[in-house]
């Protein structure tokens, strides 16, 4: 069976202990199911269930956790999964804060990670503790270039800022500062807010007496729709910019009528359909849209449930480097698997081409990013 055909054919085990197979690679999942990340947790969730049962002649089991995107059961999901599910491989988890809440474990127990989120701090700078964690989101560092260019083109002068006050938005506050002084933009106003707040009305008021050209909401999910939409209610008429966090349909169903028109970054799949024939991620991105919406209804698919798919092409790819210096269960394989997926070259998943190196375990260049907005309730592709 090859690779492809493996993940499309893919069963799943949820929340059991792994069968007791000798020849068993155990993958721990801990993702976002409930709470304020539920909606990138859900797909992610739903995901699993695509990839595959078997890599490489081995057998493979995925026990999926809920951290309900708090960081303190992130990290005891993650130690579950390695103590007691005995897991080779952790997947998660689907929030910036409690991905990095889990790095240190990843480091103590040498077993390696691949985050669902966001955020370059994950994997940078570098170091003895980050070279055990692999991320394939795209790093938020990447998406502010997109977005401080498409404002340098469109004339935008000046920008208010506003983001989650976690380390989702203050890697975004970071970046996008940089990437806004590059293209000679101002920052006049830089708010924070809550994942769970019900009211922004404060921090909009702010922005609002900057009066920016533009305002970049730096938020993920459904919790990225409350500023924009108080903002409308504040008869702000600049321009509306989110991050690549809320690339999902369940914001566009939040949003409605007060997020068209929004412009974004987001990874080739949100579009795959309207991508030219050329581009060469389009392929992939369409056999995972085929896949989920085949098991979960046309129309549900979901970036983010995307991530969770790209980390098993990751692991297919890496399972048989490993194998060659040690049996799943083994610290030499979970080593070998950790060294496997650092020399990965030109892997194609559907948010990206990967090439990884030792400095850098996204490996995701300018493919990995296109520009889109929201006309008539759904996503369209910008030239």
């Amino acid at each position: 069976m090859s690779r492809t055909s493996a993940i499309l054919a893919a069963a799943v085990v949820f929340g059991l202990a792994a069968p007791a197979f000798a020849d068993t690679i155990r993958v721990g999942v801990t993702i976002s199911t409930t709470g304020p990340a539920a909606s990138l947790g859900v797909p992610q969730r739903n995901s699993i269930a695509l990839l595959p049962k078997e890599i490489a002649g081995q057998q493979v089991t995925y026990t999926v956790l809920d951290d309900g995107a708090d960081s303190t059961r992130a990290v005891a999901n993650m130690r579950k999964l390695i103590e007691e599910e005995k897991a080779d491989i952790i997947i998660g988890t689907s929030t910036t804060p409690a991905s990095l809440a889990m790095i240190n474990v990843a480091a103590e127990t040498k077993v390696p990670m691949i985050s669902l989120s966001a955020s370059a701090s994950i994997i940078q700078p570098m170091d003895a503790t980050k070279r055990w964690v692999f991320k394939v989101p795209q790093n938020d560092n990447l998406m502010a270039d997109a977005i401080a260019g498409h404002m340098a083109a469109s004339g935008v002068k000046t920008v208010g800022f506003i983001g989650f006050n976690d380390a989702y938005g203050d890697g975004w506050a970071k970046e996008f500062t940089r990437a806004a002084a590059e293209k000679n933009i101002t920052i006049v106003a830089n708010e924070r807010f809550a994942r769970a707040d019900t009211s922004v009305t404060g921090q909009v008021l702010k922005l609002v007496a900057a009066k920016p050209d533009a305002v970049l909401i730096a938020g993920s999910g459904t919790p990225a729709a409350l500023p924009q939409k108080t903002l409308h209610e504040r008869a702000y008429a600049g321009k509306y910019y989110q991050t690549h966090g809320v690339a999902n349909n369940d914001f566009l169903r939040v949003g409605g009528k007060d997020v068209e028109g929004t412009i974004l970054p987001a990874g080739p799949i949100l579009v795959s359909a309207q991508l030219p024939d050329s581009n060469p991620i389009k392929a992939k991105a369409l056999e995972y849209v085929k896949a989920y919406e085949a098991a979960n209804g046309a129309g549900s698919v979901a970036t983010f449930g995307a991530h969770a798919y790209d980390a098993a092409i990751l692991l297919t790819a890496a399972v048989p480097g490993a194998l060659a210096k040690g049996k799943p269960g083994s610290a030499e394989f979970r080593a070998a698997l950790r060294d496997s997926m650092e020399a990965q070259k030109n892997v194609v998943m559907t948010h990206g081409i990967a090439n990884m190196t030792a400095e850098d375990h996204n490996g995701f260049d300018s493919r990995a990013r296109v520009m889109v907005t929201i006309e008539g309730g759904a996503w369209k592709l910008l030239p």
